[in-house]
């Protein structure tokens, strides 16, 4: 598979976002499900498995993830993310997000950066973190105040590289000023432009971007008609049932557009936002094997560039319904 650089590292442009793989999240799952899912995407080529403490009950989706790379960890480059599983008795402060829920808990304090790492490192079993980020910046800590803590993980061989989730550019600029940010991961697909600062200030810094939800959270696949119990997508504005059938209706000129290519809708989408910049990965979740494989031949697509105009045309061309988490 085509790489691509998130600063000093070296990743697939399509990796694997392992959140899909924990129960609550898009409906049940079974374990035998989740672990055959994951081993795809490896053999696939998508050896950017990303997870976070957060996913699922009691670092459930870490402890998935290290059982299935356990024999195969020299072949991954391991992401995880810290700051959403507080410990006990420890203060929570709110980041507010446009889903139904209202807010999350976020604690980026630099005295418990090293237990986070540590608890991951337990659940991942694994004795390094190739990509370690702090999932939500603090709204009560200065960002460069956990970039500081996060740096101290390096120097002691516990991490690798450092990257931010859901920060602006200023909170990027003022914790790559402490220690470099390798990569910082945002929400980015065509239902949900990145920043444009962000954008700028990442490629002045040589910072990457890894592209979180780069399928709008399976929309982009075209297969979204309703969502079954359970599955976590009811939160999200744009999944309600009358949004839902709007944001089909405007997107039918896209799906006509990847037929006409002969890929799917989920390829084009894949393709589309890896043309957007050269220091781009994408690390789309599924937990069908069929799937796996076609969103990991995107990064070997090639977008003529009247293609990507008449994309860009079309997605300017209306409004989606509905907000997002951020």
């Amino acid at each position: 598979m085509r790489t691509r650089e998130l600063g000093a590292l070296n990743v697939p442009a399509i990796g694997f976002g392992a959140m899909v793989l924990s129960p609550g999240m898009y409906g049940e799952v079974d374990e035998a499900q989740a672990e055959r899912a994951l081993r795809s995407a490896l053999d696939a080529g998508a050896v950017h498995v990303d997870t976070s403490d957060a996913y699922g009950p009691d670092g459930h989706n870490e402890r998935l993830v290290g059982r299935v790379i356990k024999n195969r960890r020299d072949e991954v480059v391991l992401a995880t993310k810290f700051g959403l599983t507080i410990p006990e008795g420890e203060a929570a402060r709110a980041f507010p997000v446009g889903y139904a829920y209202g807010e999350l808990r976020v604690n980026a304090e630099p005295r418990l950066v090293r237990g986070y790492a540590e608890r991951s490192l337990r659940n991942l079993g694994t004795d390094v973190i190739d990509l370690y980020y702090a999932h939500y910046p603090d709204p009560g800590v200065p960002i460069e105040e956990t970039a500081g803590a996060m740096a101290e993980l390096v120097r002691d061989g516990l991490v690798r590289h450092l990257g931010l989730s859901n920060v602006t550019a200023a909170q990027l600029r003022a914790a790559h000023a402490v220690h470099p940010v390798a990569a910082v991961q945002n929400e980015w697909s065509m239902w949900r432009p990145v920043d444009a600062d962000l954008l700028a200030t990442a490629r002045e810094l040589g910072v990457g971007i890894v592209a979180w939800s780069p399928l709008g959270g399976g929309f982009l696949t075209g297969a979204v008609q309703e969502l079954g119990e359970g599955d976590f997508r009811h939160n999200a504005p744009r999944f309600q049932a009358g949004n839902l059938a709007g944001n089909n209706d405007r997107y039918a000129p896209i799906r006509a557009l990847a037929a006409r290519l002969g890929i799917t809708p989920a390829q084009l989408a894949l393709a589309w936002l890896l043309h957007q910049d050269e220091h781009v990965a994408a690390i789309p979740g599924s937990r069908t094997p069929a799937h796996i494989e076609e969103n990991t031949a995107a990064a070997d697509l090639t977008l003529h560039p009247d293609t990507l105009a008449r994309v860009n045309e079309t997605l300017a061309a209306f409004e989606v319904s509905g907000g997002t988490l951020l």
